[in-house]
């Protein structure tokens, strides 16, 4: 099964950098989590996959193998990268075109940040194996976005779903 509805950006003969995709592009309001249950990292890993499982984003047979492929990256070493973020991210088989869901957490999860701080923003990104040099970009975009104490503030605030979808697209123009 593959995902649709994302536009990934090349150069148009295949060659140089790829651009960093804008998260909000790859988050929808049925991948958002404005209220996660998880109180630890790896049930919110799971509690994420989830999440990407009843979106129908990920097949529900292969759970088991995202999973692998996250714990895998997270026993490397902690994807809390401090400020009250971690951005658990591997590389996966049959998706075609990367795919992310945001969890937000008010009582904070320990992800063993680099700071100590508890993670209050969880973003789990999963992209396509042939695309190394998007995922390390989004990663570096979506870091710089959220070491933003302004960004964090105004997700902290947003009621909803819909209301932190709105809050990120708003972010990342300004942050443009």
């Amino acid at each position: 099964m593959g995902i649709t509805g994302f536009r990934v950006l090349r150069p148009s003969r295949g060659v140089g950098p790829t651009i960093p995709m804008k998260l909000v592009s790859l988050l929808s309001e049925r991948r958002v989590l404005p209220e996660m249950t998880s109180d630890t990292p790896w049930d919110a890993i799971g509690e994420l996959v989830d999440r990407l499982i009843s979106t129908g984003h990920v097949e529900s047979e292969r759970r088991v193998d995202v999973l692998k492929a996250l714990h895998a990256r997270e026993d490397q070493v902690s994807t809390g990268i401090g400020h009250g973020v971690a951005i658990p991210h591997a590389y996966c088989d049959r998706i075609d075109e990367p795919v992310a869901v945001l969890g937000r957490s008010h009582e904070g999860i320990d992800f063993e940040a680099c700071d100590n701080a508890p993670v209050h923003f969880v973003i789990l990104l999963l992209v396509p194996k042939d695309q190394p040099h998007l995922h390390l970009q989004t990663l570096a975009s979506i870091a710089q976005l959220f070491s933003q104490c302004e960004v964090r503030k105004k997700l902290k605030l947003a009621n909803s779903a819909g209301d932190l979808l709105e809050a990120l697209g708003w972010c990342e123009a300004q942050a443009a």
